[in-house]
């Protein structure tokens, strides 16, 4: 930082400097002094694409969308043969819903480089958004084509073949897991696609990858508890992971009350109806644990109803 600082001294007007430490701001998160900064390389050379690409991107990443999309049109005004220019807005438009206007963006991005990788996952995405999963399918297929090392696009991919319960969603998965091994969400899914598949012992295995990667992360403790509960009905270790998953987040309902499941399947009664209590005491509204309550209640466990607010 203070070579660069000193480098702006002596050279005050060079926009390269001012790049140079907006890269080593955004790499310490100081990112309003890095917005500065490329807005400063970009008064100093406003013919720079690249410059604009990147001040686009910031404005994006801190909810400037109208700043963002300016960059990235006259970005594209410089050098319209830029696609990655056209594709950022083709991304802005959808997310702000505008479908027509980011399709028309893109095909005019892929008329300019047919291998655009980004281009065809966001036709991908469009179609996921106006419910044509055939042809979202068919663009994230197009878009791992062109890049094999399309993280997202596999994610997507598995998320269609698995809502259509399609073997291929677990390759897809893997893919995504051996391009990025700590990815959380590509383990997850993976997880939920075999739990619903009926391959319970790889699922778990998912779940257990993920307690190794983030040891705080409350829902793969959860979701091992509701296998373990649900499917191997083995009522003693699902309470111990429900456990676990409230230990991380004291607010989780759900935990609360499958823990309570768990417990009363066990014989557990009373520390049952402490936990849907404990469950509409979060959520007044929560229907099963008031059920589950309502069945203690008829064996004879004594419920105080003030406590649960039902």
């Amino acid at each position: 930082m203070d070579s660069i600082n000193a480098r702006i001294v002596q050279e005050p007007t060079k926009a390269a400097h001012y790049q140079a430490r907006a890269h080593f701001l955004l790499q310490v998160d100081s990112l309003a002094a890095a917005q500065r900064d490329l807005e400063r390389a970009v008064k100093l050379d406003s013919t720079n694409v690249l410059y604009r690409l990147e001040l686009g991107d910031l404005c994006y990443r801190t909810v400037q969308v109208d700043k963002a999309l300016s960059q990235f049109e006259q970005a594209a005004r410089i050098d319209p043969s830029s696609t990655p220019a056209i594709l950022k807005q083709a991304e802005i438009q959808l997310v702000l819903r505008k479908y027509n206007e980011s399709m028309n963006l893109v095909n005019d991005a892929l008329r300019k480089d047919q291998h655009a990788a980004h281009g065809y996952f966001l036709k991908g995405w469009i179609y996921m958004e106006t419910g044509d999963t055939a042809l979202a399918l068919s663009s994230f297929r197009t878009a791992v084509e062109q890049d094999p090392a399309d993280y997202s696009a596999y994610i997507m991919l598995g998320k269609i073949s698995a809502a259509r319960r399609d073997p291929l969603a677990e390759q897809y998965y893997a893919t995504a897991i051996a391009l990025r091994p700590r990815s959380v969400e590509a383990w997850y899914n993976k997880g939920i696609f075999l739990q619903e598949n009926g391959k319970d012992s790889a699922a778990l295995a998912c779940y257990d990858t993920i307690k190794v990667i983030a040891p705080d992360n409350a829902l793969a403790w959860f979701n091992s508890g509701w296998v373990r509960l649900e499917h191997l009905h083995d009522p003693s270790t699902a309470e111990h992971d429900f456990s676990e998953a409230i230990r991380l987040e004291p607010g989780y309902t759900n935990a609360w009350y499958n823990r309570g499941l768990a417990r009363e399947r066990s014989g557990q009664l009373d520390s049952a109806a402490a936990d849907y209590s404990k469950a509409i005491g979060q959520d007044p509204g929560h229907d099963l644990a008031a059920r589950g309550l309502d069945r203690l209640q008829s064996k004879g466990v004594r419920i105080d109803l003030g406590k649960t607010r039902r």
